[in-house]
């Protein structure tokens, strides 16, 4: 017989919270609350970066990026616009932890290039989780009929892809190779 009892602990339903989302809109409103959290959290982050790479290259490219970043608040803040919403934050526990195994990444390693190794590993991980986010949210607006908000969120999707690129090539320009070279 089939225990149907929700106090089993092989039961895996999760119970929504209070204010969960009920539609695509409020939940893609929600998502957009999120990552704003997570861009500002960059933004104050990527100076720390910067500052800590040996790399001129990898430095510069950061700082670079630093104004994208700001460009891309900005960009969601136009969404939240369109929308008709107020530009709001929520905190994002995935980017949250990402900045905070940054930290331990800078933590447990010496400057130099296998720090610049970290930052870009830390990144990256950073990159792919935006290039999935504004991918997902791209997909909801389009859904949603929100085809400015789309071309918005594309736009960022594809800095982020960039960005990506970049990393990846400082990597296996010189940067991977330097640290293999440390003793």
């Amino acid at each position: 017989m089939k225990n149907t009892n929700n106090t089993d602990s092989s039961n895996k339903f999760v119970a929504p919270a209070p204010d969960a989302a009920t539609d695509l809109r409020t939940f893609f409103i929600d998502s957009l609350k999120d990552i704003y959290w997570a861009e500002n959290a960059l933004v104050k982050a990527l100076p720390k970066m910067a500052e800590n790479a040996a790399s001129t290259q990898l430095a510069t490219a950061i700082r670079d990026h630093h104004t994208i970043t700001q460009n891309q608040v900005a960009r969601l803040e136009q969404v939240f616009g369109l929308l008709g919403e107020k530009a709001e934050a929520k905190k994002c526990e995935a980017m949250a932890g990402l900045l905070k195994e940054g930290d331990s990444i800078l933590e447990e390693t010496q400057p130099g290039p296998v720090r610049d190794a970290g930052i870009i590993a830390a990144s990256q991980k950073i990159e792919h989780y935006e290039i999935a986010t504004y991918g997902t949210l791209s997909a909801f607006a389009k859904t949603l009929g929100e085809n400015d908000a789309a071309k918005l969120l594309m736009q960022t999707l594809a800095e982020e892809k960039e960005a990506d690129m970049m990393l990846t090539d400082a990597a296996y320009n010189s940067i991977n190779f330097d640290a293999t070279d440390e003793a």
